[in-house]
């Protein structure tokens, strides 16, 4: 149906009414009710890491294949690459209309002050060619220094932070649901006690909370809370990203654990939709990244088969609190968090 080449393309007009009849089918058992009534499709594109000249054909080919919804953030840069393929796809005329589509972006940490809230939502906005966001994230509880630079640091490398707090912050973003531009908020990488804080001042709740999650990092504890609250939780790095680059050859792989192996082998499926099957299995959403159309079709194949229940908890049995992706820096010759002296730092707590 997609033919991977330098001029991407959508469905042609001619397949759209059975198209859509057949993804309205596939879609209405595989999403998650959002608290604000949305319905959120529980895999979508991930496009962290997805580089400038990639990422355009890999929304293209994963809108073709039947996602429908693409994870995005300002941080990323490659917004503007999202909107060119959202264009060919997407309004009038077009293979889809904006209202079967879910998009998310993010708010960066210097854009923190409630000053900088609404120019920075618009901004991605513009980049992306629409109107509205289905759902806008704080990407972290941790403000950093106001100004055009993405990373602030100081002469020494060190990163400039601000003490603005994630309460004043969501305040500001509130009124981005009363402006139209988004449609509902949520969190990202948020601990349990900060999640409990913005619920209790939030006039628009929080409907999701975004974080690193995989079977070597279940997150059991934290889906929990989330779901007392009626909060989803979104599984990014839902795969273990193993091309992440900084990943050092003495760390484990989680889509090579033969344990993982043995599982897909039984279900004659790959590791990769095993994981995703089982994240689904607990109600989690999941956004893997992939810029090769081949895995964003596979990725997406997860709900034809279901794991059994002992499966399910061997693959519980694998979390080991491994996190893959907190920045890190060097400091007096060890590895160490690199901005785990942030006032709002999230992972000093147990969840």
């Amino acid at each position: 149906m997609f033919e991977y080449g330098p001029k991407p393309h959508c469905i042609s007009d001619s397949s759209l009414s059975i198209h859509r009849q057949v993804l309205r089918a596939i879609n209405m058992s595989t999403f998650v009710p959002l608290s604000s009534g949305q319905r959120m499709p529980m895999i979508g594109l991930g496009t962290w890491k997805s580089s400038a000249g990639q990422v355009k054909q890999a929304v293209v080919a994963a809108l073709e294949c039947g996602y429908r919804h693409i994870d995005c953030a300002a941080v990323y840069g490659n917004e503007q690459e999202i909107g060119e393929a959202l264009a060919l796809c997407v309004g009038p005329g077009k293979t889809l209309r904006r209202d079967e589509l879910f998009v998310t972006s993010k708010l960066w940490n210097t854009k923190h002050d409630p000053e900088d809230v609404e120019d920075a939502c618009r901004t991605s906005l513009a980049h992306l060619g629409l109107s509205y966001l289905d759902l806008y994230l704080m990407h972290w509880p941790m403000a950093f220094q106001r100004g055009k630079e993405l990373m602030p640091r100081r002469s020494d490398g060190t990163i400039c932070y601000s003490d603005m707090h994630y309460r004043d912050t969501w305040k500001a973003m509130e009124n981005l649901v009363e402006k139209g531009l988004v449609k509902a908020l949520g969190l990202s990488n948020f601990n349990a006690r900060q999640m409990d804080e913005i619920m209790r001042v939030a006039k628009h709740k929080p409907v999701v909370n975004q974080v690193e999650c995989h079977p070597y990092l279940s997150q059991a504890d934290l889906l929990s809370h989330c779901q007392s609250l009626a909060v989803c939780v979104t599984a990014y790095s839902p795969l273990g990203s193993g091309d992440r680059p900084w990943a050092s050859a003495d760390e484990p792989s989680l889509l090579q654990d033969p344990k993982l192996g043995a599982i897909a082998q039984r279900y004659q499926k790959s590791p990769a939709q095993v994981i995703l099957r089982w994240h689904t299995q607990r109600g989690v959403a999941c956004i893997p990244k992939s810029v090769t159309p081949s895995r964003i079709q596979q990725n997406l194949n997860v709900f034809d088969f279901k794991l059994s229940q002992d499966d399910m908890k061997l693959i519980d049995s694998f979390t080991c609190n491994r996190r893959f992706i907190v920045p890190t820096v060097v400091k007096d010759g060890k590895k160490v968090w690199r901005d785990s002296e942030h006032p709002h730092f999230p992972f000093h707590d147990a969840y």
